[in-house]
Order: structure tokens, then C-alpha cells, then sequence
């Protein structure tokens, strides 16, 4: 792996690690809160790492869910890593030994980075990936000990800050908006997803609306396929 893609990728992950320190401290503070510790922190972010299902986590380990309730729950938030999964295949293919880890580490914010072109200079594609992947991670890690030892210091009220992975969000969105001129995939993509909220309701209109992207964006794909043949 040559030290240029070790720099590329660091580069590329800043905005990530901006924001994963922030929000894993704040997972971290969370957990604190009620009662879970460190190590409950570091290994909840090694094992399961899925951002907003690790906030969601929080409460179900509190209020004692089943693991009926919790898989269900799991399943409805991170429905859409089905979606960026399938959209991953080919770039994934021949990634050997890394293989594995990138299927686990595919959050929403490493999935922005690895979609789209290597960059510049980058001919490793399969130790680009990897090492974005491992140091979103990372920073996701830290940050959760970070919070966790800040919470168990210094403690305080902890409402609201479940809403910090909403606006991570959001800054990808822009960030991606702001990064192509072709916004026709994330209109369609905002677009279905107020369609199906308005129909389904705010606890079911995910999986919906991830189909319903998925559908328009495999047509509009196929048309665009079938006028350059």
C-alpha cells in the first residue's frame, strides 16, 4: 500500500473525522448517561458501528427491549445499507482480503467517499477503500471514548444530542450537492422520501421510500444506458 493512498485517504476522511469525533461523543455521553461505561462505549463502536442505530441502541438496552423488538428496529434503520450494498458490487469485487471489512464498515459517510472516482493520483482502489473505511472508524471509536470518559467526568444533561446525527446528514447531503452538477439523484431521492413519509408516517415511510429510489434510480440508469447504445 503506497504512502500516497495512506495521505489521499486521510485527506479525504477530515470532513468525516469533523464529524464522527463530534457525534461519537456524543453516542458516548449517551451511553454514559445511563449507566454503561467505557468499554461499553469502545466495543459498541468496534463491533456494531452503525451511527444512528448505536444512539437507538442506547434506549434499548435501557429500557430492556427483546431481541425481537431490537432486530426488527435494526432492521428498519439501516434498511438502506441494502441499497448502498447492491450499489457497491462491482466497485468491491476484486477487493480480496479486504472484502469482509468494507461490507461492515459501509456507513453513510464512507459510502460517499468510496462511491464516486478515486482520486486523483490513487491507482489502489482496493487499499483506498480500505483505509477510508478503517479510519472513519477509528474516528468513530475515538470519539465514542471520548464521550464516554467527558460523561463520566463532567456530567450533564444529555437531551438533544441524539439530533447531532441528523445534521451530519444533512452536511453530507450538501457537501454531495455542492460536489456534482448532476443533482437529478438526490432530488428523486428527497422527493420520494416526503412522498413516502407522507403516506406511511415518520415509523415506516424508510423502507418505502429506499425502494422507491432504488426503482427510479434503476430506470433512469436503464434509459440512460439504452440512448448511449
Amino acid at each position: 500500500m503506497k504512502p500516497n493512498t495512506l495521505k489521499t485517504a486521510f485527506l479525504s476522511t477530515l470532513p468525516v473525522m469533523a464529524g464522527y469525533v463530534v457525534l461519537g461523543t456524543g453516542f458516548g455521553i449517551l451511553l454514559q448517561s445511563k449507566g454503561y461505561g467505557l468499554l461499553w462505549s469502545v466495543a459498541m463502536s468496534g463491533l456494531i458501528y452503525a451511527g444512528s442505530m448505536q444512539y437507538l441502541a442506547v434506549d434499548l438496552i435501557a429500557g430492556g427491549a427483546g431481541l425481537i423488538t431490537a432486530a426488527l428496529t435494526t432492521l428498519m434503520v439501516n434498511a438502506r445499507h441494502l441499497f448502498y450494498g447492491v450499489s457497491m458490487i462491482d466497485k468491491y469485487k476484486n477487493t480480496g482480503k479486504f472484502k469482509p471489512y468494507l461490507i461492515f464498515a459501509l456507513t453513510d459517510e464512507t459510502y460517499s467517499l468510496n462511491c464516486g472516482n478515486l482520486p486523483a493520483g490513487v491507482e489502489d482502489g482496493p487499499g483506498y477503500y480500505f483505509l477510508v473505511s478503517i479510519l472513519n472508524q477509528c474516528y468513530w471509536i475515538l470519539g465514542s471514548a471520548l464521550g464516554s470518559m467527558i460523561g463520566s467526568v463532567l456530567p450533564f444533561s444529555s437531551e438533544g444530542i441524539d439530533f447531532s446525527l441528523t445534521a451530519l446528514f444533512v452536511t453530507v447531503f450538501v457537501e454531495q450537492w455542492k460536489s456534482t452538477k448532476d443533482h437529478l439523484p438526490a432530488l428523486i431521492g428527497a422527493a420520494a422520501s416526503v412522498l413516502c413519509l407522507v403516506i406511511f408516517g415518520m415509523d415506516n415511510f424508510l423502507i418505502p421510500a429506499m425502494i422507491l429510489i432504488t426503482l427510479a434510480l434503476t430506470a433512469i440508469r436503464k434509459k440512460e444506458e439504452d440512448r448511449h447504445d
